[in-house]
């Protein structure tokens, strides 16, 4: 049996391609006062941001640990799998990453790689694809997981926050900084990189999406573009107009509605992009002669 692809509920990617490629998604916990649901499973995305502005306590996010993995790469291994492979969301946004890497060493039935896909949702979704269908192909792990360091260096997210309330809420800005924030009317603009997480400041909203625009042309030729938002879809659509020209020909449609455990600190009515670049002819002449 080929590989097997386990990730988390940040990856964002619909239910038909996770049950297409045979993905395992690991869910993780948001934290409401003293009550703990499953991401993805005890509460709907449009439940968690209708209610997100008047919970009671400010939702929390947590990881499982250890041996919710080992208990998957049990079921993984009974069902015949021959190596595994989990790519989760960066290790500098969250700690899922060195749980899996605990169990991996714990377990010790199979081999197991643990990858950190160095973004979040579905910059580490279109990751978690790409792994699927090479080992869908029969394509070593050492291929596979060369290919994944490639494509996450070429795998950016650009996004324009509408508040930095959730921000201030979730302990990412004291109360100084969002006063200031909140007085000059920023809208922060964040980006992500390999593991690279940094803000923009920009002033009003309409400023902020076009930094969005300027920042996916700054990019370069694209491989692929996916659209994400927090319970805004037509303010997201409105963006990919904007960004029409840029999206490459031929590559499906995906857009995603960003899991609570990310929209829990960035609050609803995000939207922007990921987007994977295209190689440059001259890395795509070196490749086609390696294998060759």
């Amino acid at each position: 049996m080929p590989i097997r692809i386990v990730t988390d509920s940040n990856c964002d990617l619909p239910t038909d391609i996770i049950q297409e490629y045979g993905v395992v998604v690991i869910p993780m916990y948001i934290n409401i006062g003293t009550k703990s649901y499953l991401d993805g499973v005890d509460m709907s995305r449009e439940e968690f941001y209708e209610g997100l502005p008047d919970f009671d306590a400010h939702p929390m996010t947590s990881v499982p640990g250890p041996g919710v993995f080992v208990e998957t790469f049990d079921t993984l291994a009974s069902e015949g799998a021959s190596e595994i492979l989990c790519i989760h969301i960066a290790s500098s946004l969250s700690a899922m990453t060195n749980s899996a890497r605990l169990a991996a060493e714990q377990w010790g039935k199979l081999p197991v790689t643990v990858f950190d896909s160095g973004n979040l949702t579905l910059g580490t979704g279109l990751q978690v694809v790409a792994a699927a269908k090479a080992a869908a192909e029969g394509r070593s792990m050492a291929d596979i997981v060369t290919m994944l360091k490639d494509q996450s260096a070429r795998t950016y997210c650009f996004a324009a926050l509408d508040t930095v309330e959730f921000l201030r809420r979730s302990g990412r800005l004291t109360r100084v900084q969002w006063g200031l924030a909140s007085m000059l009317q920023i809208k922060p603009v964040l980006k992500m990189n390999h593991g690279e997480f940094d803000m923009e400041r920009v002033r009003t909203r309409k400023a902020a999406l076009e930094r969005v625009v300027e920042l996916l042309e700054g990019v370069g030729p694209l491989e692929q573009l996916a659209l994400v938002h927090t319970h805004a879809p037509e303010e997201a659509e409105a963006l990919a107009r904007q960004a029409s020209r840029l999206i490459p020909e031929g590559t499906p449609h995906l857009s995603a509605e960003v899991t609570p455990v990310i929209g829990t600190h960035i609050g609803p009515g995000v939207v922007g992009f990921i987007a994977v670049k295209a190689h440059s002819q001259a890395n795509r002449s070196i490749k086609e002669g390696e294998r060759a």
